[in-house]
């Protein structure tokens, strides 16, 4: 009886797992529509409303872990791609992403700094140049 329990446990376990990572690929692959130029335009733009928000405004948490999982899918879906890393628009935009991150993550409470605020707004248009070049 004691093999059954166990058996039955671990098939449960590995159900609701890969159940679970399916349904969370499926969900952060519908943000991001698999054109480079139309899903870095749409990461850029709500990279500005999560800088634009007010230090003290009550979504701003929400806003911030929506923001994170958005630029950690467009990473790991453009990342691999040979084509894509020689493009300075990608190479400009992963320096961005990663400023950014790198402040989320060091720190979370903190609003960004204004000079930090300054250079990613200088990276966006330098990216958004670089997209209607067609590079």
């Amino acid at each position: 009886m004691k093999r059954y329990w166990s058996r039955l446990l671990a098939f449960v376990l590995v159900l609701y797992v890969s159940l679970g990572s399916s349904s969370a690929a499926i969900a952060s692959s519908s943000s991001l529509t698999g054109n480079y130029r139309e899903d870095t335009l749409s990461v850029i733009s709500n990279l500005r409303e999560a800088l634009q928000l007010a230090a003290d405004s009550p979504e701003k948490i929400a806003f911030q872990n929506q923001t994170k999982q958005l630029m950690n899918d467009f990473s790991s879906r453009y990342r691999r791609d040979g084509a894509l890393a020689k493009l300075p628009s990608f190479t400009t935009m992963r320096t961005a992403l990663n400023s950014l991150a790198g402040h989320y993550s060091s720190y979370p409470n903190r609003p960004v700094p204004q000079k930090m605020k300054d250079r990613l707004g200088q990276e966006f248009k330098q990216i958004e140049t670089s997209l209607e070049r067609g590079s």
